[in-house]
């Protein structure tokens, strides 16, 4: 492409002639940023000034020790990540539920030095030496817990989305002693949604693995 001269009097520079057009700009400035994103490495073309893009470094991660179902483990992870996140996509432990994955449905509870959290908001980082139980450990081999025995036996659930929370979150308010009545039981259990409408049963089971304990 020609580069137009303003003033035809007077002849284009080297300078003038060497600049770039807007559309080689545009094109070029468009692939160095895609490399970029990308995470690769480019050089960029001498009418850019040949400088080099280099994309930013991956998040920083963290080693962790923590004890899991009492199985201990050391795991690396981003810092960013949940201990809902770590449980299932790390160590493959799926019974803990990604309901609204903002702390608002307790499909996620699980026992953290034996008080109820909700995994999701939980970072993994911030758990270094800790005993996490999950769904997965309450059961005694082929023995069930107490409360999952319970829950078969009140039939208390449906679809079964929000059960391994509900039960997790039980057994820590029979644990906390908040289940001297229905309504106490209610109250403590509230963080723990079910779409099925089963409360009635749910809080029947609680109050029958609390009359074992």
């Amino acid at each position: 492409m020609s580069v137009e001269n303003p003033e035809p009097d007077r002849p284009l520079t080297a300078e003038a002639t060497s600049a770039p057009s807007r559309r080689t700009f545009i094109t070029t400035a468009t692939a160095v940023s895609g490399a970029v994103v990308a995470g690769g490495l480019v050089t960029a073309p001498a009418a850019l000034g040949g400088r080099r893009a280099v994309a930013a470094e991956g998040p920083p991660g963290s080693t962790v020790h923590l004890s899991i179902n009492s199985v201990r483990h050391t795991v690396t992870v981003d810092n960013r990540t949940s201990l809902l996140d770590l449980l299932r996509e790390h160590l493959d432990l799926t019974g803990s539920k990604k309901g609204c994955n903002a702390g608002a449905c307790g499909a996620c509870t699980v026992l953290v030095d034996g008080h109820r959290v909700n995994s999701c908001l939980t970072l993994a980082v911030r758990l270094d030496g800790a005993e996490v139980t999950t769904i997965e450990g309450l059961a005694d081999g082929d023995q069930l817990h107490p409360l999952q025995q319970a829950f078969i036996d009140q039939d208390a659930y449906q679809c079964g989305f929000c059960t391994s929370g509900q039960i997790v979150s039980g057994v820590a308010c029979i644990k906390e002693g908040h289940t001297g009545t229905s309504d106490e039981i209610r109250e403590w259990m509230s963080g723990n949604l079910c779409r099925c409408g089963c409360y009635i049963k749910i809080v029947r089971a609680v109050e029958q693995a609390a009359g074992q304990n």
